[in-house]
């Protein structure tokens, strides 16, 4: 499994050469220049603006420009950020464990709520339920995040005031950066014995929009590939057995169809997880959440290269180590496909 793994990984090294490539031509591509959006487009200087250019190395042809960032990259540094001054890659993991709690409680809702619907449709195959259901997942899998997302603020926050509107915790909790995730920093003992579980609620309360924002899509494509997985398995002649067997239909349900249904589930799960970073991007944009998304909009914003290609390669990389990881899993559920 571990060569697998890893001969997986070598293969998609040519993969990120291309979006490394791509990514460092087109950003160029976007109008507007980073050093006079740094000095002032009235007030700056020719002088000033060709020092803060050849400081930045932006005078060299672009070609050498990317040649010195992907040697750059080969040796672990993407740069620093012309806007805060910071290393690209101590900015990625400050925002990270922001941007991975919100898609592992979007993946948790999706996967909570999607596998049981998924179930009941294909129990209740051809029935005004089945229907229903199939139907409220197809229109979370087409509504759009943005939309949905204020959609959901303006009904629970702006007209209920049930959950808050943007942040990641109530600003009145100074809460020490142990591991980023606040769910878990906000159950330490040191803040457990001064504010008690008040900051763990508030995190909590925080999380709920921009995790059903988005995790309603996954929620939707779990929800029909189980339908689908789970219908294929119910035709198979081992139900039929267990049938004959007298089983109750809970069992054969729970224990025969849905464990076997489960592999394409994995992999489509699997494959999510990375895409839904992907989708962070407009999520904490909506809901002022400081993660990577977040990060990205106000660098392309500021025309911030470095962060834009080393953010860029950062999802990337993650995508394909999750893919990956996928494909090796399946393997492992299924031992059938290790010949």
């Amino acid at each position: 499994m571990l060569t697998h793994f890893l001969k997986k990984m070598l293969s998609l090294i040519p993969t990120l050469v291309g979006i490394s490539i791509i990514s460092f031509f087109l950003i160029r591509l976007i109008p507007g220049d980073p050093v006079l959006l740094l000095v002032g487009e009235r007030g700056a200087d020719p002088e000033v603006y060709m020092q803060m250019k050849k400081n930045l190395g932006l005078d060299l042809p672009i070609y050498q420009q990317y040649f010195h960032y992907i040697g750059n990259v080969f040796q672990g540094d993407l740069g620093t950020s012309i806007v805060s001054k910071r290393a690209v890659t101590e900015e990625f993991f400050g925002r990270f464990p922001a941007t991975l709690e919100l898609g592992v409680c979007a993946m948790v809702f999706a996967i909570l709520i999607g596998i049981p619907l998924g179930v009941i449709a294909a129990v209740k195959r051809n029935s005004p339920l089945d229907y229903i259901l199939m139907g409220t997942s197809l229109t979370g899998y087409s509504m759009p995040i943005f939309w949905w997302g204020l959609i959901l603020i303006l009904i629970f926050s702006v007209q209920l005031g049930i959950t808050p509107v943007s942040g990641r915790i109530d600003v009145i909790y100074d809460i020490p950066h142990l591991t980023g995730f606040y769910l878990i920093d906000t159950l330490s003992p040191t803040v457990i014995n001064e504010e008690g579980l008040m900051p763990f609620f508030s995190a909590l309360k925080h999380l709920i929009l921009p995790s059903i924002a988005m995790g309603t899509i996954p929620l939707a494509i779990t929800a029909r590939m189980t339908r689908s997985s789970m219908l294929e398995v119910l035709g198979e002649d081992f139900i039929r057995t267990a049938k004959a067997k007298g089983l109750s239909s809970t069992q054969i349900v729970i224990h025969h169809a849905l464990r076997n249904a489960l592999i394409p589930i994995v992999t489509v799960i699997g494959l999510m997880f990375g895409s839904i970073i992907t989708g962070a991007i407009l999520t904490e944009t909506i809901f002022s959440w400081p993660g990577i998304g977040k990060w990205l909009v106000a660098s392309i914003t500021s025309r911030d290269y470095p962060v834009i290609q080393g953010g860029l390669l950062f999802i990337a990389s993650m995508i394909v180590f999750i893919n990956a990881l996928v494909d090796t899993l399946y393997l492992l559920i299924n031992p059938k496909l290790r010949q």
